[in-house]
């Protein structure tokens, strides 16, 4: 007898690509946001590398940048106030920190509303949609959505990434929560780290170098 036939499972939808990418681009923020949960004032603005990398400032450096590509790229318009980018004269990288006089409150809600923004922007857009970036080279700056969103989620991602590195010089706090990191102990982490020392050390010791 037979095997009785059998309907294979219908395959999901797949996603719409716009979709896809906000999606993502949600997840990143999101990342970026929680590494500047739960810290003292000190400690969400103090440059923790030598070229002042901090966790306020990556906050407010994103909010700038992406209400730049996302709405202003393609013809939207806002209210937001950024002095930091008016004029000439302006200091380098004053949207990489918070002064003394920029609350975090301030800061945190700027990039809540630059997000509103920037998603109400691309909302009414399709992939192909074009748009230009007045920063960019001449040759470059025709954009189309598809490829913005693109960026803007490179941008996003690559200081999370920034972000969670100097969370963990702050406090020891690391990872995503989504399992990117595994469940070791205080101890096991601190064995963990020696071994990758000791075999640095050794790499070196093979290839002449002193430590």
């Amino acid at each position: 007898m037979s095997a009785p036939a059998t309907t294979p499972p219908a395959n999901p939808s797949p996603e719409d690509p716009k979709d896809t990418l906000l999606r993502y681009l949600a997840r990143e923020r999101a990342a970026l946001l929680g590494k500047a949960e739960g810290l003292s004032e000190h400690d969400v603005r103090r440059p923790l590398t030598r070229t002042g990398t901090n966790l306020l400032g990556l906050l407010k450096h994103v909010a700038s940048v992406q209400v730049g590509y996302l709405c202003e790229t393609f013809g939207g318009t806002h209210d937001l106030a950024m002095p930091w980018f008016d004029g000439e004269d302006m200091e380098v990288n004053a949207d990489m920190w918070a002064t003394a006089d920029e609350s975090r409150e301030e800061i945190l809600e700027l990039f809540r509303r630059s997000s509103e923004i920037s998603d109400e922007t691309v909302a009414g857009l399709d992939l192909d949609a074009r748009g230009e970036v007045p920063w960019w080279p001449p040759e470059r700056r025709v954009v189309t959505l598809h490829q913005i969103l693109v960026h803007m989620l490179d941008e996003m991602a690559h200081h999370a990434g920034h972000a969670d590195i100097v969370r963990e010089l702050v406090d020891g706090a690391a990872g995503n929560g989504r399992g990117d990191l595994p469940e070791q102990s205080d101890a096991e982490w601190t064995a963990y780290r020696q071994r990758v020392e000791d075999a640095a050390v050794e790499a070196a010791r093979r290839a002449g170098e002193s430590v």
